[in-house]
């Protein structure tokens, strides 16, 4: 096993629907502990860590615009859903005795501190684990795209996007039993392809910047380590 981490400074992205756990609606509080022993793990390695955590298991904006409700009030409302996530989370790292906060695209004082780059790096060298809220802070934006500005703005080494299955595959692996799965594969060959792992804005500004994106399932507990020791199943995209 390497005594280095892959890669030092992170970005982990994981949706709102992996804290459903189990359940149809809301927060596992298992899941939300087996990720907060993921990112201890990963912190006790050296890394410096943030998180972005979308809303999806309380409310998606998307699917009440799609309705006829207004868009940019439904994504407002996913917005706060996030935040709620991000405060479950951090409350589970820091449980698991590692120091956390939230920093919220919109202005929260009494919940959040407010997000700036400047602070997001002081937090980040002190070994604090940053637990993203509020998505970009603008309706029409997708936590995917959300994370692949923050992963920027910290200068991260790598974007890590924690799914459902275990990396990017030609087709949905759970519909197509022919569907294959790529190690490595570029930011331009999947937006090429018309792949799904991640929004095309997502992509781009990984792609624009530089930042690896490394796609692995969330739910096998260990699988951030294994990977950051350089094992594990994932896929790695890179230029």
């Amino acid at each position: 096993m390497n005594t280095k981490p892959k890669y030092k400074r992170l970005l982990l992205k994981v949706s709102g629907e992996a804290l459903l756990g189990d359940q149809g609606f809301g927060i596992d509080a298992k899941m939300a502990a087996q990720m907060a022993a993921d990112i201890k793990a990963a912190t006790q390695l050296g890394c410096e860590i943030g998180v972005v955590v979308g809303g999806g298991n309380i409310f998606r904006g998307v699917a009440l615009a799609a309705k006829g409700a207004d868009r940019v009030t439904a994504d407002h409302m996913g917005i706060l859903a996030t935040t709620m996530n991000a405060l479950a989370l951090r409350m589970a790292i820091e449980e698991a005795g590692v120091k956390s906060v939230v920093m919220s695209a919109v202005d929260m004082p009494l919940i959040a501190e407010t997000f700036n780059q400047r602070s997001l790096d002081a937090h980040l060298e002190k070994g604090t684990v940053v637990v993203f809220a509020g998505g970009t802070g603008h309706p029409f934006f997708t936590t995917d795209t959300a994370a692949a500005l923050r992963a920027a703005e910290m200068g991260a080494d790598a974007m890590f996007k924690g799914t459902q299955v275990d990396g990017i595959y030609s087709a949905d692996p759970k519909k197509d039993p022919n569907a294959t799965r790529f190690s490595k594969i570029s930011h331009s060959e999947i937006l090429a392809k018309g792949l799904t792992v991640m929004d095309t804005a997502a992509v781009a500004l990984a792609r624009d910047n530089q930042i690896p994106v490394v796609v692995f399932s969330i739910h096998n507990p260990g699988g951030l380590v294994d990977i950051l020791n350089g094992e594990g199943r994932c896929t790695i995209v890179e230029a």
